[in-house]
């Protein structure tokens, strides 16, 4: 399953699908820059992979604009709806916001709005153009891939109990399958009044009349005036250094810190000495990961509403002290539980022969999102409010026009003041910790980006959805090695040599003589295309 890594000077695209990254190579050779192509992805993700993003998602761009050697963000998730209180769950005998259906749509999708405020600012071609592959997709088809199909199958159940789920991907009685083809005409045309009309369209236009006229018919929360009040953000990316290196995420509402908390720790030893794939770098990275999550978990939420105290959890002081509670003798698991989270993620990377990059990621939160589409739209609504925590106590409360705490993050590392490692993955919990695999295989154990990618991985914690809090490693890192974590206290599940709850990872290295290469997750239908 060891992917061949391509290695070229010029521009390279990845992403977890093959379409979507043929769509940007030919964004790119038609005389479009990274940012353009971007979009074009992003877009075409929502199409080809509607089981982990679309239209009615979110979606973080991290991006460095060459001629300036500026590294910048936008924050394209949304917010609450003005009517979002615990005391409207209450009211209909709920204890928490559910997981699926209309009265899990709290927050308002963000993915349009960052899509034109990136190409309003660094796009070179017509809007039209970058919109156009999505809609061909959507209205002439495209034979289901393999991930597709078996998330389709997956969701089975789900999918037909709700019309309009049912109507869009099935067909007699059941959902389709690998190699048939889907067309979702219903989102062509959606898509159509988006490339027409301008990103606002769907927070100004008639198609977000539509979407709250239908959302309206079946009692959902978000109104028209949440749609017209939505604004996504540019931020300034926050970073650590990491082996002479500069490490960038997002901000918060993104869960990105807990990764520079990760490295900060780490930078405490020399993990190369540790064997890659021993017991003792498993829960070495594992009670790594805990520490940063049980921070994460105490204080991540829309900053807007709520103080968090960045310079203190990024300070090397903090670090060393959460390193010496890891480095116990004899070693020892920390019983730490961790919140549950979702996992619907695509992350793609694009690079242009000018030398911008843009890392980018988008999700539905769970797989099919909320399970509705609005009416007669096509566009599955996000979940993502689901998170939110109806104890007015909790960091993450649910309030009006609030950001919920957000696991997209995607990453970029910068060598000497420029891009040298574009990262990021799919899965909830597993986002963090994918990246932390990818960046110690290539900065302390001098792997290449695929091989990285395709190392051995592990995933802590209640991803997925699920209420299990174990510690999860592929086959591959072997019987013996989940024996030795068991005896120090790690509750160990082996899951299959390549497993997809591991999510799907993409990236692009950069070389200092300019040599650009990149990966796909083997795990995924994703390519890399670059000359």
């Amino acid at each position: 399953m060891q992917n061949r890594m391509p290695q070229v000077r010029q521009a390279m695209v990845a992403s977890p699908h093959y379409i979507a990254s043929a769509v940007g190579a030919s964004i790119l050779h038609k005389g479009g820059n990274a940012f353009d192509a971007a979009v074009a992805v992003s877009a075409a993700l929502g199409v080809v992979y509607p089981h982990m993003t679309g239209l009615g998602g979110d979606a973080f761009f991290l991006m460095f604009e060459a001629s300036t050697g500026e590294y910048v963000g936008y924050n394209g998730s949304g917010r609450s709806g003005s009517r979002a209180v615990p005391g409207w769950y209450a009211d209909k005998g709920m204890s928490r916001i559910p997981a699926r259906g209309i009265d899990s749509v709290v927050t308002v999708p963000g993915m349009a709005d960052a899509w034109w405020e990136v190409w309003s600012r660094y796009g070179k071609l017509p809007w039209e153009d970058l919109i156009e592959p999505a809609v061909r997709y959507a209205e002439d088809g495209y034979p289901v891939s393999a991930n597709l199909a078996e998330w389709l199958k997956k969701d089975e159940e789900l999918i037909l109990l709700d019309g309009n789920m049912r109507r869009t991907y099935s067909q007699n009685g059941r959902v389709y399958q690998e190699s048939e083809q889907l067309r979702q005409k219903e989102l062509a045309g959606s898509l159509r009044m988006l490339q027409r009309g301008g990103g606002r369209v769907f927070y100004e236009g008639d198609l977000m009349q539509r979407i709250t006229t239908a959302m309206g018919h079946v009692g959902g929360l978000l109104m028209p005036e949440d749609f017209l009040c939505h604004h996504g953000e540019w931020v300034k990316p926050i970073s650590t250094e990491y082996r002479g290196r500069t490490v960038y995420q997002m901000p918060p509402n993104s869960q990105g810190f807990s990764l520079l908390m990760m490295l900060n720790m780490l930078e405490n030893t020399e993990l190369r000495h540790i064997p890659r794939r021993s017991a003792a770098f498993y829960h070495l990275v594992t009670e790594v990961v805990k520490k940063a999550f049980h921070d994460r978990d105490a204080y991540l939420t829309d900053p807007d509403f709520r103080h968090i105290p960045l310079e203190q959890l990024l300070s090397r002081e903090y670090a060393e002290q959460l390193w010496k509670q890891v480095c116990l003798l004899p070693p020892q698991a920390d019983p730490f539980l961790s919140q549950a989270s979702g996992q619907d993620t695509a992350y793609a990377a694009v690079v242009d022969e000018e030398g911008n990059a843009v890392s980018f990621i988008q999700s539905l939160y769970f797989d099919f999102g909320s399970a509705y589409i609005a009416g007669d739209t096509g566009i599955v609504m996000q979940n993502r409010g689901c998170y939110f925590s109806l104890d007015p106590a909790a960091p993450n409360a649910l309030e009006p026009n609030k950001r919920s705490f957000h696991t997209l993050m995607p990453g970029m590392v910068a060598d000497q003041g420029r891009p040298c490692l574009l990262l990021g993955t799919q899965g909830g919990e597993g986002q963090p910790q994918t990246q932390l695999s990818v960046l110690t295989g290539v900065f302390d154990y001098g792997l290449t980006a695929q091989e990285a990618v395709s190392l051995p991985r592990w995933v802590y914690g209640r991803t997925w959805g699920e209420d299990s809090d174990t510690l999860k490693l592929e086959g591959r890192c072997g019987s013996e090695t989940a024996a030795e974590l068991r005896a120090i206290g790690h509750q160990v599940d082996m899951l299959r040599d390549w497993d997809g709850v591991m999510g799907q990872a993409q990236a692009i290295s950069i070389s200092r003589e300019g040599v650009i290469s990149g990966a796909a997750d083997p795990r995924g239908d994703g390519s890399v295309i670059g000359w």
